[in-house]
């Protein structure tokens, strides 16, 4: 019987930044959720991780920001068959505004030092709004891009949702329908996508 770690037919990691949660807004958390995700899935990625923990007194010292993403590299350059897919989600909620380099720069920077090692089976998929300093750092390194920002399919989305929301509290049921209207176009215009 095959195990099932040997039989995977891909390998996935995810991180959504969250604005509000300053945990989920940093490079090292980003790094460090990838390389548990990825360890979980397989042995050859949790001897790696297993070395990074020895090598830092058995997790009595915290290795760096650069060692961390040296083991995430080493993980990724493996030879393998089997893709890696890693999911960085909503980048956009990581800050820009403090800090030098700033979290999303860090962020933008480690996306960047993966593409550069063209590993066939790293596929890297970056959810954000349109926001300048993420589209001017990823245009170069992208073979892909698709907008969903203000597209027909998501502004409809946005209305429906706004419209059962609105239609079904009890206490807006209770306005006027004009009022309800007015709150539904305003909600609607206003939510950037969101």
């Amino acid at each position: 019987m095959v195990a099932l770690q040997e039989a995977e037919l891909a390998h996935l990691a995810y991180f959504y930044c969250d604005f509000r949660d300053e945990d989920k807004q940093s490079c090292r958390n980003l790094v460090l959720s990838i390389l548990s995700q990825l360890a979980a899935q397989s042995s050859s990625y949790c001897n790696i991780l297993s070395h990074l923990y020895s090598t830092h007194d058995h997790g009595r010292r915290k290795p760096s920001d650069g060692v961390l993403t040296q083991y995430l590299k080493k993980m990724l350059s493996l030879p393998t068959l089997c893709p890696v897919y890693l999911i960085i989600d909503a980048l956009d909620e990581c800050p820009n505004h403090t800090g030098m380099p700033t979290a999303r720069e860090e962020v933008l920077d480690l996306i960047k030092d993966l593409v550069v090692l063209h590993l066939p089976n790293l596929h890297i998929c970056v959810t954000s709004r349109p926001e300048i300093d993420i589209q001017t750092a990823l245009e170069s390194l992208t073979s892909l891009h698709i907008s969903l920002h203000n597209q027909d399919g998501q502004i409809q989305d946005i209305i429906d949702y706004v419209s059962s929301v609105v239609h079904s509290d009890r206490m807006i049921q209770r306005w006027r329908e004009e009022d309800r209207s007015i709150v539904i176009k305003t909600l609607t215009e206003k939510a950037d996508g969101m």
